[in-house]
């Protein structure tokens, strides 16, 4: 067991044989741009709206022989029958709607979490893949949890449901047991969350296979973007016997997910035998201290890189 001490309509009218001036339908003779009520921006994206899936459509836009709608990805799922009408739908490409998207401008979709941007139709999802605003996925390792938000909402969830170790400060001295340190797989200690610097940082610990030989890992990610995480370092170290291992690096964001970090060695990685080694020789136990220290960069007005310790 393992513990933790988002255009206007132009409109032609004819006046063909109407010769009074002051006729009604004389003052719109010449075209005119208007915006045709209840045909706002809401509807018409309503119109793009899949049925089956409810996602917004994108080209192919597929359509049944009395005009019912659907995205290309829908088309297989349902069998080719309409999900409206229940009619097949064959090879029918609703060009008139593909037309209207090209012309909408749309905000961005986490417009209400506070992204400002408005996109043309067709560059709005490619935007939302990576948009700054979208919400964050849980970080909690050793479960496929679904839960995502905001860095308040899923520090909240973290400790309520999570129960992850909370804590306040910037430096760290953490002890992992494991009974039987042979046995590596899945093996995950329970996630620590730091609050310094007015940010939130995870630290993971768990045990994996690298090839055929077992290992530890260390690492930290920041509970934000990309580039707000460089505006960090962290240091882990670990040792026994007057000898140690020290890391030092740039905690990613958990936008990278911690599988992925694992994967890609970005931390400190403690083979068994050293590992076994720091736990005073005693194969049958693993008892491993890690400490460590993260730190704001911060430039001085001579140009120096300056580090911050959090008190």
């Amino acid at each position: 067991m393992a513990t933790i001490e988002m255009d206007s309509v132009e409109c032609v009218s004819s006046s063909d044989g109407i010769e009074d001036e002051d006729h009604p339908l004389k003052k719109i003779s010449k075209p005119h741009n208007i915006l045709l009520s209840g045909i706002g921006p809401t509807s018409v994206h309503e119109l793009l709206e899949c049925p089956v899936c409810t996602n917004s459509m994108y080209p192919p836009i597929h359509q049944c022989h009395n005009g019912h709608t659907l995205c290309s990805t829908c088309k297989t799922r349902v069998h080719n029958r309409c999900p409206t009408c229940k009619q097949e739908l064959g090879d029918i490409r609703c060009l008139a709607l593909e037309k209207v998207a090209e012309s909408l401008e749309l905000p961005c979709k986490y417009c209400s979490l506070g992204c400002p941007e408005i996109f043309p139709y067709y560059s709005k999802l490619k935007h939302e893949a990576v948009c700054n605003f979208r919400p964050y996925n849980c970080p909690y390792a050793g479960s496929e949890c679904s839960v995502t938000g905001d860095i308040p909402c899923l520090v909240a969830h973290l400790r309520d449901d999570h129960k992850v170790d909370m804590h306040s400060g910037s430096t760290f001295n953490h002890r992992y047991v494991k009974s039987n340190p042979r046995e590596v797989e899945n093996a995950t200690w329970m996630l620590t969350v730091f609050h310094c610097f007015g940010q939130y940082f995870c630290l993971h610990f768990e045990a994996f296979q690298l090839g055929i030989a077992p290992v530890y890992m260390a690492f930290i990610r920041f509970m934000g973007n990309e580039v707000e995480a460089h505006n960090y370092s962290y240091s882990l170290e670990v040792g026994a016997n007057g000898r140690k291992l020290i890391w030092e690096g740039t905690p990613r964001s958990i936008r990278d997910s911690h599988r992925k970090v694992r994967d890609s060695h970005d931390g400190l990685i403690i083979q068994r035998n050293v590992a076994l080694f720091f736990s005073c020789g005693d194969s049958k136990e693993l008892k491993l201290r890690v400490t460590g220290r993260i730190w704001k960069e911060q430039n001085s007005d001579d140009g120096v890189c300056m580090s911050n310790l959090c008190s």
